[in-house]
């Protein structure tokens, strides 16, 4: 499925109002991108461009050598990238992460202002937000994000709810404001996701790239072992 125009723009992120009583405004979720699918191989992409740097620093759990690399796509509204962070990513993370294994990277991917604005405060230090946060920071907070999405992402006020989520990673309002009107973070949230949609065929959530190969959908801890043990 091509996609043309990604850009979520500050606009839309903040509902056009002043920054001290910013609004996000969260889009209408649609089922076409968050589809699920056997863990059968849906392309390949080369591994070295998949590799090189891009327009953030990368967010990566276990070994830069590690014989497997899974970079993931993912939104952070999307509900069954929620049911794998709840369901597989630990078992997995335990299994292959923590034994040198698998190398696992998030990459964002939103589809809505709400989950831009998610990923924002989940790559932002929350006591010092005008700092980039740790792989560590983030996925803590990726995790908290994905174990509450029903109560902000949701929420009749999407903005109040994320305030109080990112106030039990640390936040304050202040922070919480700086980090999303930090435009240059927005816009370098914006060039990840189109990325992944013009060098990689990214179209739909969750997309994991497995030491090249693409899988796109939902997996559970059995099926995605059964990928890592055949790549490794």
């Amino acid at each position: 499925m091509p996609i043309l125009d990604l850009s979520i723009t500050k606009r839309a992120l903040l509902g056009g109002v002043a920054a001290t009583a910013l609004t996000i405004a969260l889009a209408p979720y649609s089922a076409a991108f968050a589809q699920e699918a056997a863990p059968t191989s849906s392309g390949s992409v080369d591994v070295a461009d998949l590799m090189k740097p891009g327009p953030l620093p990368e967010m990566a759990l276990g070994k830069a050598d590690a014989p497997v690399k899974i970079v993931e796509y993912m939104s952070m509204t999307c509900p069954h990238c929620a049911h794998f962070h709840n369901t597989t990513f630990d078992a997995i993370k335990t299994k292959y992460v923590d034994s040198g294994k698998v190398q696992f990277i998030i990459r964002e991917f939103p589809f809505d202002p709400a989950a831009a604005a998610a990923f924002m405060l989940a790559r932002t230090n929350p006591t010092k937000p005008t700092e980039a946060s740790t792989p560590d920071q983030y996925f803590a907070m990726v995790s908290m994000l994905f174990k509450q999405q029903q109560s902000w992402a949701a929420a009749t006020d999407v903005r109040a709810a994320l305030l109080q989520m990112s106030k039990l990673a640390g936040f304050s309002e202040e922070g919480f404001v700086t980090c999303l009107t930090n435009q240059k973070l927005l816009d370098d949230v914006n060039a990840t996701m189109q990325r992944g949609a013009k060098d990689f065929g990214v179209n739909s959530t969750p997309t994991f790239i497995i030491n090249g190969k693409r899988y796109s959908g939902d997996m559970t801890v059995d099926s995605l072992s059964k990928i890592i043990d055949s790549a490794a």
